[in-house]
């Protein structure tokens, strides 16, 4: 990449481009006592998009922070007294303990948990609360379509994108495989009203409206065209479908019974852990 080369050769000098460069070992830029940074590091962390001009001004203060906060780690750490170097120790350690075991309860609660919640449950859920479920957008079934204005045979598809006949469909699919920008097919799943027109140059003021008024969306600018059928929808304001919302109840559920399924599991550990002789208290316990 060009933007790595400007960083590696203006850091490190040309010469340590070349495979004769003897000074920086291992692509070493600078070391801070035992502690160093790599040309691996940087590049790491460097921003995405970044001009050839700017990286190496971005680079060369990166690099110097980093030693500065390497320098200041090392002064504090020689000056902190042991009292506070242990209550740090206890701090980091506190936290990783705790961050472990959340990370587990979580990945304990996805595995176990949310592969017991029925459909059954789930839809008697839905059924019970359905004031939970109002969509603050609407949601579309269809087909969508941008295809370059100058693409062959633009009046086929056109009248093709109108129909949800199988072999319409089939020709749509061929046709977009070596044509289409986008083929994005949706009929058998809902999706978000906004989600869509985002790739639609329209304005649409009242989405009820629009969507109570129109079933194909048609137009085109200066390089594409684009073309929508709206086979179903449902308006915002309205319940959302239980197909729909069926992820949202099942995550609802799941935070509903997590903690006692967590409360349970630990007692359970606790017990296992008692009967295997794995936990010994002492005798001066109360």
């Amino acid at each position: 990449m060009r933007t790595e080369f400007y960083i590696l050769c203006g850091l490190i000098g040309l010469s340590s481009c070349t495979k004769n460069a003897t000074t920086q070992q291992k692509g070493t830029l600078v070391k801070v006592n035992e502690r160093t940074l790599t040309k691996e590091d940087v590049l790491s962390v460097l921003p995405k998009n970044i001009s050839s001009a700017d990286s190496l001004l971005w680079a060369e203060s990166y690099i110097k922070q980093w030693v500065k906060d390497n320098l200041v780690y090392d002064v504090a750490l020689q000056n902190l007294g042991d009292e506070n170097r242990a209550e740090i120790d206890r701090l980091v350690d506190s936290y990783r303990r705790s961050l472990v075991r959340y990370r587990y309860q979580e990945q304990l609660v996805h595995e176990r948990l949310s592969a017991n919640i029925t459909d059954e449950e789930k839809r008697n859920f839905y059924d019970e609360n359905q004031d939970q479920f109002e969509l603050d957008h609407s949601l579309i079934k269809g087909l969508f379509l941008k295809i370059p204005i100058d693409a062959p045979n633009l009046d086929e598809v056109k009248k093709w994108y109108r129909s949800t006949s199988e072999t319409s469909i089939e020709k749509i699919e061929k046709y977009s495989v070596q044509n289409a920008v986008v083929y994005d097919y949706f009929y058998d799943k809902w999706v978000s009203f906004d989600e869509v027109f985002v790739n639609i140059p329209i304005q649409v003021p009242n989405e009820n409206e629009f969507l109570r008024t129109h079933s194909f969306v048609e137009t085109a600018d200066s390089s594409y065209c684009y073309l929508l059928n709206i086979e179903e929808y449902v308006a915002k304001g309205k319940i959302a479908p239980f197909e729909y919302a069926s992820t949202q109840i099942s995550d609802m559920l799941v935070n509903q019974r997590k903690v006692q399924f967590l409360k349970n599991f630990e007692e359970e550990l606790y017990n296992d852990a008692i009967r295997g002789g794995n936990v010994v208290f002492s005798a001066e316990m109360p």
